[in-house]
């Protein structure tokens, strides 16, 4: 197994680029490092409480060195820069002699100091022809000048913890020829995929987008209010702004890349714009999977870091936005104003019935988990014309008021106190914040007359949405949401009819559960 040296400092450029948090950029050098099969043998880095550009002897700085118990970069010595530096000339030393003795097989420089703090280290490279990767213009150029074995350098700019540690990581692999596969993914809970096709996650997608959405429908209702109407250009600003939110999005889950994702993101959900969402969606995903396979083509042909990312992040977004602006983009289009076109077909053909049958169906899907694989797409699509949505309505006179009315229940007359300590912050949340139907879960999985009757109350507040024709939106707060509408009144009454009725039927279930408990127990007794 080959074994490698971190050393450096946390820099001037590269205290604004990761420097900063020594312990990430450091954790993402080992996490590429166990993907590679290479082993971390010591590491020896000063970071500062500020970037070395404007630091002086006095700023505060820790030395941080390899815990091999542990597996994980820790803290030796804290002091003032100077006093680091002192400190840090002993793990020179001992690097030095790691590298003489052959127990160390390459070494990673990140704005290391060649004539201060890692010099032994660096003399020692030298000597034995040790491969060196690293990143610092300055640094690097000094450790070439005295004859160092530079595999792979770079300045620090338009860089990112990941991207330098997958560069390190693939520059070593090519020399020594082994096998390596950058891990990329959420690295930090352990769930990484390394095929950006498996992160492909449309609900994922939706849901971290739904702020942008929410933003929308906040800004119409204010333009609403009298003297503000000025607004309304910012509502159309926003309309057009939702492609570049999805894309952004997708391309940082797609890609997981860091700020190179999002730079991609962005650029290719500007030039999908006339795409609306679904444009902005597909433009996004395009430019996630062609951020990975631009920044690995580029680290393969040595290109230095700093102009890797530019092309992974720049070029990526050009290609995907150019092919959604010219080819793609009537197409998603379309497509989305179908989905508007069927929805609003069915509430034109009766609304009554469009309401109802929607609020029948809301329960069963979000506990079959449709919910947020169909239906809050739909929801954003259509949201995405008007700021608000007849489904979005049911969804909150359905879901959360039936939640609210089920939790509320139990809080007035539980089965047992103790369901009352469960439903309070259900409750409170579903009311406060527009979320959180879950918390009727147990109350309906336990009795099916509380399930039902979430079923019937959701039917009941979705057919008033029909019938007063209320567009609107969940996801905030309950007393706000009619605000948020294109019908007030009418809104106040779906959401109230919705808890009134989940709130009788589960007093009424909770009051047969008590009194069947108190039979079964007189039966016990009396026998």
């Amino acid at each position: 197994m080959k074994r490698i040296a971190i050393i450096g400092s946390s820099g001037g450029n590269l205290y604004n680029l990761g420097g900063a948090d020594p312990q990430k950029l450091l954790s993402e050098i080992r996490i590429q490092a166990d993907s590679a099969g290479v082993e971390i043998a010591a590491i020896q880095f000063i970071a500062a409480q500020s970037s070395m550009d404007g630091a002086g002897k006095d700023t505060p700085a820790a030395v941080y060195s390899w815990d091999a118990s542990s597996s994980t970069p820790v803290v030796r010595f804290t002091g003032t820069l100077e006093e680091c530096n002192q400190y840090a000339k002993e793990s020179d030393e001992s690097i030095a002699d790691a590298l003489r003795s052959g127990q160390v097989d390459g070494i990673v420089s990140m704005s290391a100091d060649p004539n201060g703090a890692n010099q032994l280290t660096v003399q020692a490279a030298v000597e034995k022809h040790i491969p060196i990767v690293g990143t610092g213009g300055t640094s690097m150029a000094l450790i070439s000048a005295k004859g160092a074995k530079v595999i792979l350098t770079s300045g620090t700019t338009g860089t990112t913890n990941r991207t330098r540690a997958i560069s390190f990581l693939t520059a070593f692999s090519k020399h020594w020829g082994i096998s390596y596969r950058p891990l990329i993914g959420d690295t930090g809970s352990g769930s990484i995929s390394n095929s950006p096709w498996k992160r492909i996650n449309i609900r994922g997608i939706m849901m971290s987008s739904l702020p942008g959405f929410i933003a929308l429908a906040l800004v119409l209702a204010v333009s609403k209010i009298p003297g503000l109407d000025m607004l309304s250009g910012v509502f159309d600003v926003l309309i057009k702004a939702l492609p570049v939110v999805i894309a952004a999005v997708a391309a940082k889950q797609v890609s997981d890349m860091e700020e190179v994702s999002v730079v991609a993101g962005v650029l290719a959900g500007i030039l999908s714009m006339d795409g609306g969402i679904i444009g902005g969606m597909i433009g996004g995903i395009g430019a996630g999977l062609l951020v990975n396979v631009l920044f690995r083509k580029c680290v393969e042909w040595k290109f230095p870091t700093t102009t890797v990312n530019i092309i992974a992040g720049g070029v990526s977004g050009l290609i995907a936005g150019l092919i959604l602006y010219y080819l793609l983009a009537p197409i998603a289009l379309q497509a989305g104003e179908w989905v508007k076109v069927l929805i609003e077909g069915a509430v034109a053909y009766s609304p009554i019935l469009a309401g109802l049958i929607a609020g029948l169906l809301i329960w069963p899907a979000i506990i079959g988990g449709v919910y947020h694989a169909a239906i809050l797409p739909i929801v954003l699509l259509e949201m995405e014309k008007t700021g608000n949505s007849f489904l979005g309505a049911v969804d909150m006179v359905g879901l959360v008021m039936v939640s609210a009315g089920i939790t509320l229940a139990n809080i007035l007359l539980p089965r047992d106190k103790s369901e009352a300590t469960v439903a309070t912050p259900g409750f409170l949340i579903n009311m406060g914040f527009g979320t959180f139907v879950e918390a009727a879960y147990p109350f309906m999985f336990s009795n099916k007359l509380v399930f039902a009757g979430a079923i019937v109350s959701s039917g009941i507040a979705g057919m008033m949405v029909g019938v007063f024709d209320v567009r609107g939106t969940a996801y905030v707060p309950s007393v706000m949401a009619p605000l948020l509408s294109n019908n007030m009144m009418g809104f106040i009454v779906a959401m109230a009819s919705g808890l009134a009725c989940s709130l009788i039927i589960t007093l009424i279930a909770n009051q047969i559960a008590k009194k069947k408990s108190m039979q079964a127990i007189d039966e016990k007794m009396s026998a």
